[in-house]
């Protein structure tokens, strides 16, 4: 009896999130009265905005489609052995950085096929390998060194062959350079780290009949798509079409230009990259050098920029969904790693632009 008037009387004070639950009823009845056809055009804003993200992955430019492939590509490869050839690879040069291996398997997924199959894949594999927290968030940083779709590679070689920049030296310093380079930086931050020996990671290799993984990995391609992906992105351009509803994305937009023209990225391109989409900003890259309206200075910047994990929906949203529910970290904390992963890139782009676009143009 004394412990049911206990939780009565429990249950009968006012919690500070009540408070602020009739705030939020006092300004919704204040807006509704005051404000009801900005309300409806703000919502209005965020559906056509929201909506744009079914366009990108399921009709317009067949995104969907290309993630679930990219999903069977990595099962495939991983059949094959892929992952434990590559674990034989890194694993000596982790080792020098003490650094458990599995920390660069997202990244080289990543550069196969799109980053939120890489994250499909390279998560259960830093699990099986007893990754800490801080290598977990290591792994993610890094795979956002990466290009999220192959077409990004492409089409940026395309871009650098037009503006007659020695391709070879970009591709090793943009794409590869960082895989073992950006962990052993971040290892100074992120120190609870450990070096592994082959003989203490598990094969990684499934024994699943190829049948068996194609058709497991389609099925598994689809539930990204529609369970992680769409949602997420959802989440991200709703808010850009209310901040553009109240006339604070276009100037956002506008300085970030400015900000990087500043940085020798081409302004264009490198909102496309941030904001859209970084395969779209390496065709409209490719359009500008065929149309001579492009310096070739600006062009290594972008394309280092445009090789990442950008777009803003993939850090923001997009790795948080994929990666939490499989690994120790919470949404919170792979949103952090995902953010320091594109602020590296962004600044590794910078350094690139500046130090080595003159040695090979």
């Amino acid at each position: 009896m004394e412990n049911k008037n206990q939780k009565d009387q429990d249950r009968s004070k006012l919690e500070p999130i009540e408070y602020v639950g009739f705030a939020v009823i006092g300004l919704s009845l204040i807006g509704l009265f005051f404000f009801s056809d900005h309300i409806a055009n703000v919502f209005d804003a965020m559906f056509n905005k929201a909506y744009l993200i079914f366009g990108f992955y399921i009709t317009s430019r067949n995104l969907g489609a290309a993630i679930i492939v990219s999903v069977m590509v990595g099962r495939i490869l991983e059949r094959l052995g892929f992952t434990d050839a590559l674990m034989r690879i890194f694993v000596p040069i982790m080792r020098y950085l003490k650094i458990n291996s599995s920390v660069v398997v997202g990244a080289i997924y990543n550069i196969l096929g799109d980053v939120n199959a890489s994250g499909r894949i390279a998560a259960p594999v830093l699990m099986k390998a007893k990754a800490t927290k801080d290598e977990q968030k290591i792994a993610i940083a890094t795979m956002c060194q990466a290009p999220s779709s192959f077409s990004i590679i492409v089409l940026g070689i395309l871009a650098l062959s037009l503006a007659e920049i020695k391709v070879f030296p970009v591709i090793i310093v943009a794409i590869f350079l960082p895989i073992v380079l950006v962990p052993m930086v971040l290892r100074l931050f992120w120190r609870d780290t450990k070096a592994v020996n082959i003989t203490d990671l598990p094969r990684f290799t499934p024994t699943t009949t190829i049948i068996n993984t194609i058709f497991g990995a389609a099925q598994e391609g689809a539930k990204l798509v529609f369970l992680f992906i769409i949602p997420a992105g959802v989440v991200i351009f709703a808010l850009i079409g209310a901040l553009e509803y109240f006339g604070i994305w276009d100037p956002f937009v506008a300085m970030l230009g400015t900000a990087l023209s500043a940085m020798n990225i081409e302004p264009e391109t490198g909102v496309l990259t941030i904001i859209t989409s970084n395969t779209l900003a390496m065709s409209t890259l490719v359009e500008m050098l065929r149309d001579n309206a492009i310096a070739a200075k600006l062009v290594v910047g972008s394309f280092v920029l445009a090789n990442s994990a950008f777009p803003m929906q993939v850090p923001f949203g997009q790795i948080p969904a994929v990666w939490a529910p499989i690994v120790d970290l919470s949404e919170g904390e792979c949103m952090q790693a995902a953010a320091v992963g594109v602020l590296v890139r962004l600044i590794y782009a910078v350094l690139c632009a500046m130090f080595l676009t003159p040695f090979v143009i």
